[in-house]
């Protein structure tokens, strides 16, 4: 009888047990709407945990790599769906997550940590380029990354899209300089992924004072081995077939230096798109700037996919051959922290001999930040401090112009360049006249000699398709969201209203930008740095972020900028208030764009 009884306890707590895990599973893989992305990590090494089964329309689990997700085939529309799930906001901790994010980071963590280590990007490059072979004797190449206080999740896709994407035998090593970094995750966490998780190629570098890119990247450098140094910055994501377009022409000529086209990932959303064929030139306050390319540059048989000669780079995507990187003169040690050293070594490279070429058929997404997220030691103004070092090196007459806009830095102390001096004359450099007469003969010199500026023909902007036009209904009220006001007064409130179908004024339309337009004038904005403040009426700016809306599932109409979801304030006034609130998918957060 004891015995029996044993086996049947035995036999109850089996089916106990399985019972409540069948109970489980069900309730988390079938609630989760009410529970939203309950375990979405904040911290980096948790999006190696599983997700909710169903993030969006069209998107799966990668059965391959087992991390993120990414787009089913021919879905094209599920990027946008994918950031309308990924950026929505359904607790507080998700609510931190993304403030924090912009704060720290500049950019949306909380989408950044959702999607992963691992995703797919479309292929941005030219159809020719896809055709291209390239030789199997290409040099090897390492990859320098430095990272201050970067996100966990940006800077460990950066490291995977580039193990993802390069050919091993053409990867030397990756080279992590971390800037001596604050952040808890970046120190131990890190270093316990790299060992358990990423082959013996990736190699962590840390430096025990703040050292700033510039020095940085010149210490990632010098524990490179490979034949060719590409730096990256944090932040990236490397597209397909990225290398080897590189690499190509640095072994034609080792005295030529090159970039890719860098393509756009949105802070807002994280969504890679891409970038239009420009080239890096500068203004007189030696800002950089995107010029368009010349005619005659893209007019060889290979048109728009030959490497093309670019006045300056962006600074922080570029490859380089290591021994003529260290003959150069590397950066200028002089310079602090960040600024002004892109143009520098530009014209150090055309005016000592070399070539500066922007590659069409590589491609590197950037997530172009709110703004920079940190500041220098001391609060230093180091962009001015390096500015005049390079004036006062490499500008001769020329730096005239630049003291002419920046008249209060004639005075400044720039640090010893007498190093650098000696660099140039010992490289036998030509003078800057002869690189703007050669190199960048469109810059225009200020004074009474000054030539007429170049005419560019203007073909204006492409308008965005429209996808829907009719009232914006709220579904628990039936009535329609208008203008408080007139719809042409800009900063004007919305709030909603009877409906009138015969009244224009309440006519919004949706188009491919994702913007809503009402009464085609102004756009539905939200303030990117209060997201207490009620949505307003813009005018509309065609950069996504603040204007940007996506109609995400049960009628819930998501702001991409703030990650939350606009709902009618109070159902029972008059005032017809509306606001932005947490995601709950409640009947006053359900909108439908009627016809």
């Amino acid at each position: 009888m004891g015995s029996a009884a044993l086996r049947c306890f035995c036999y109850g707590s089996l089916f106990t047990s399985v019972t409540w895990t069948l109970l489980l599973f069900i309730y988390f893989n079938f609630n989760e709407e009410s529970q939203g992305f309950r375990h979405v990590p904040v911290k980096g090494l948790e999006p190696y945990k599983p997700f909710p089964r169903k993030i969006s329309p069209g998107f799966t689990r990668d059965s391959n790599k087992g991390h993120g997700h990414r787009p089913l085939d021919n879905q094209g529309e599920a990027k946008a769906d994918l950031s309308a799930e990924l950026g929505m906001i359904f607790n507080e901790q998700d609510e931190n997550v993304r403030d924090v994010g912009y704060q720290k980071h500049a950019f949306n963590m909380l989408i950044s940590n959702r999607l992963g280590y691992h995703r797919e990007v479309p292929d941005t490059r030219d159809s020719k380029c896809k055709k291209k072979t390239y030789s199997a004797a290409l040099p090897r190449a390492s990859i320098v990354i430095c990272f201050y206080n970067e996100a966990f999740s940006a800077l460990l896709r950066t490291v995977h899209s580039v193990l993802d994407r390069t050919p091993p035998e053409l990867l030397q090593e990756i080279l992590l300089v971390d800037d001596n970094s604050e952040l808890d995750d970046l120190k131990k966490d890190l270093e316990i992924y790299i060992k358990e998780n990423l082959t013996k190629k990736v190699k962590l570098v840390r430096n025990r004072h703040r050292e700033g890119l510039i020095r940085g990247r010149m210490i990632g450098a010098s524990h490179a081995t490979g034949d060719v140094l590409v730096f990256l910055d944090s932040h990236c994501e490397v597209n397909e077939m990225w290398l080897q377009p590189l690499l190509a022409p640095i072994k034609e000529n080792h005295k030529t230096v090159v970039c890719p086209v860098i393509d756009i990932i949105s802070a807002d959303t994280m969504i890679y798109s891409s970038s239009p064929v420009v080239r890096g030139g500068f203004n007189w306050g030696l800002h950089f700037k995107w010029d368009p390319v010349p005619v005659s540059d893209l007019g060889g048989p290979e048109g728009f996919t030959a490497p093309f000669r670019s006045p300056t780079m962006a600074g922080g995507l570029f490859a380089m051959d290591r021994e003529y990187f260290n003959t150069l003169g590397k950066y200028d040690g002089g310079m602090d922290i960040w600024g002004g050293e892109n143009l520098e070594i530009s014209f150090r490279i055309w005016m000592c001999g070399g070539s500066l070429l922007i590659v069409p058929c590589s491609r590197v997404g950037h997530i172009f930040r709110k703004r920079r997220p940190y500041g220098s030691p001391g609060g230093h103004d180091t962009m001015a401090h390096n500015s005049l070092r390079l004036a006062h090196v490499w500008m001769d007459e020329y730096k005239e112009q630049y003291l002419a806009v920046r008249p209060e830095l004639r005075n400044k102390d720039y640090g010893d360049i007498s190093d650098r001096l000696a660099l140039r004359k010992r490289l036998n450099c030509k003078s800057f006249k002869w690189y703007l007469d050669n190199v960048y003969p469109e810059m225009q010199v200020s004074g009474p000699n000054a030539k007429a500026p170049p005419v560019f023909v203007n073909k204006g902007m492409k308008r965005p398709k429209i996808l829907q036009r009719g009232r914006l209904m709220n579904m628990q009220t039936n009535r329609c969201l208008a203008a408080q006001g007139h719809p042409s007064q800009k900063g004007g409130l919305v709030v909603v209203k009877e409906c009138d179908f015969t009244d224009k004024e309440q006519t919004w339309t949706y188009n491919e930008e994702h913007e809503l337009i009402l009464s085609n004038l102004l756009c539905l904005d939200m303030s990117e740095t209060r997201s207490s403040d009620p949505p307003r009426l813009m005018k509309c700016h065609g950069s996504g972020g603040s204007q940007q809306w996506v109609f995400g599932k049960h009628n819930r109409l998501y702001q991409v900028s703030v990650g939350q979801c606009l709902k009618l304030l109070d159902v029972t006034s008059h005032k017809g208030y509306v606001t932005m609130a947490i995601c709950d998918g409640s009947p006053s957060q359900q909108w439908h764009l009627d016809n």
